[in-house]
């Protein structure tokens, strides 16, 4: 079953919607961003959330011990790499947490996506490319350079309840990555978390 994960969350309002939409995942961005929050409100959120969604942080060429001090202090589950890490960074992660890694891939070209294929995460996540921004840009790339991917993938960037279907039929990626598609004048919105959550768990039906 594909699964979703909705990033970005900033307020109690935004985990209580999540609560009542389950996702599988939720992100809490700690690299610069409008969307941005520190340890202390990530914990405060991560204390109200319910226990069965796992969160994400979110970095971009974090110093190591910053990453390593929030996963021991189980404030996320998974780290997300936006930046420019690389195997070494990885490497130094994994000897003191064993939190898994997704690493970002901000896509220009196929050739993009094969030359990220070895890297050594978890997950991939695919993303649009932007010359002056990490991500969080709030559009899609060109998803026919989604082709020969052998490992499981997150795709991010510009999804919303009206290319969710065509995402997941098409792609088939191991996770559907939404923060701008779940939101309304710049906030997380309930009933837009709660249509793209029931709207990933049907398509592998259809």
């Amino acid at each position: 079953m594909t699964k979703i994960k909705i990033c970005g969350l900033t307020r109690i309002q935004d985990i209580e919607a999540v609560n009542k939409a389950l996702p599988d995942f939720i992100g809490f961005v700690f690299a610069s961003s409008r969307r941005q929050i520190d340890e202390n409100k990530a914990k405060i959120l991560k204390d109200f959330l319910n226990p069965s969604i796992q969160t994400v942080g979110v970095f971009v060429n974090e110093e190591p011990e910053k990453i390593i001090r929030i996963c021991k202090n189980r404030i996320i589950d998974l780290i997300q790499l936006h930046g420019n890490e690389n195997e070494t960074y990885v490497y130094e992660l994994r000897k003191y947490v064993p939190n898994k890694i997704i690493k970002a891939v901000r896509v220009k070209s196929h050739q993009d996506i094969e030359n990220a294929l070895n890297f050594p995460c978890d997950y991939l996540l695919l993303d649009a490319y932007h010359e002056e921004k990490y991500g969080g840009i709030g559009r899609t790339f060109n998803w026919s350079f989604i082709t020969g991917i052998s490992r499981p993938f997150f795709l991010a960037g510009g999804i919303n309840s009206s290319n969710v279907h065509r995402a997941i039929r098409c792609h088939k990626p191991y996770c559907i990555d939404v923060s701008s598609g779940a939101e309304t004048n710049g906030y997380k919105d309930p009933e837009k978390i709660m249509e793209i959550v029931a709207m990933v768990r049907q398509a592998d039906l259809l």
